[in-house]
């Protein structure tokens, strides 16, 4: 793996997990389009390393109040519990395998076309309300934590459909966006826990490039970080319609090679009812 060719993977994860445009999708089809070899151990170790820079950024944007839920758990306890209950429905998704069948990259297409739905409904959702609500209850943690399972689909931005959730339950854009960023840490470090242990088991770390590596988790922080505070300052005067613009081109334009038979990419076949058979048998 060359430096380049991680910094380019870092800087597309960084983007895309707190931009509305999924950072599993562009990493997915960027891999794809490259033809990287996504079965090579150092990959899918860097993979797993690029949550570590993600999560960096969302501990640093947020530290104080990270900082008052470990000093006063007590009087955070709302704020404890409401992340806990957000991230549950993903955490039974995965458990069940129910996310597994899709990690080829054959519903991609139509994934990015998901996001785009929920990014058009949430401009039309929030631009019509005078003013959502700016302070998350457990109904929205619930609503949310429910859109953030459907985010383990490749391609179905975790930011944007949970801004989605938190705006359709009620919330301001910028308090569904604080919400959403911050119920992504317990789910990137609970992903870097599995992947890890799956990492150590398997013996990927004895792949470990010390430059490609570091330079990928470098990329995802700082770009991460940048992407962080662009949506805070701006998510309530911009419109999430570029985006949908943007997701739905992709989803068309990766669409279209598939039905093509672009040899790179994975043929448009519904694996996924093979996967469930298998969980259900």
């Amino acid at each position: 793996m060359s430096i380049l060719e991680a910094a380019l993977l870092g800087l597309v994860q960084g983007l895309g997990e707190f931009l509305p445009i999924s950072s599993s999708g562009h990493l997915l089809f960027a891999q794809l389009l490259m033809g990287f070899d996504r079965t090579n151990d150092a990959y899918m170790l860097l993979d797993v390393l690029l949550h570590v820079g993600t999560l960096m950024p969302i501990i640093i944007v947020f530290w104080k109040d990270w900082w008052a839920m470990l000093r006063h758990p007590v009087q955070q306890r709302k704020l404890w519990a409401m992340l806990i209950l957000a991230s549950i429905p993903a955490l039974v998704v995965h458990v069940l395998g129910l996310d597994d069948s899709f990690g080829t990259g054959w519903f991609l297409g139509v994934s990015f076309l998901i996001t785009a739905v929920f990014l058009l409904v949430t401009e039309a959702v929030s631009s019509r309300r005078a003013q959502g609500r700016e302070v998350p209850g457990f109904g929205n943690a619930l609503v949310m934590g429910c859109f953030q399972a459907l985010a383990l689909l490749p391609g179905v931005s975790r930011s944007g459909s949970t801004i989605t959730g938190g705006v359709l339950s009620g919330l301001d854009r910028k308090a569904a966006a604080k919400f959403s960023f911050m119920m992504c840490a317990p789910a990137i470090a609970g992903s870097l826990l599995l992947e890890g242990k799956e990492a150590i088991e398997l013996g990927w770390f004895a792949n470990f490039e010390v430059l490609p590596m570091l330079t990928g988790i470098v990329v995802a922080a700082v770009v991460g970080y940048l992407a962080i505070r662009f949506m805070l300052a701006l998510i309530n005067r911009i419109s999430l319609n570029w985006f949908a613009l943007y997701v739905a081109v992709l989803g068309l334009v990766y669409l279209v090679l598939q039905l093509m038979g672009h040899p790179l990419l994975p043929a448009f076949s519904p694996e996924v009812v093979s996967g469930l058979a298998g969980l259900m048998g």
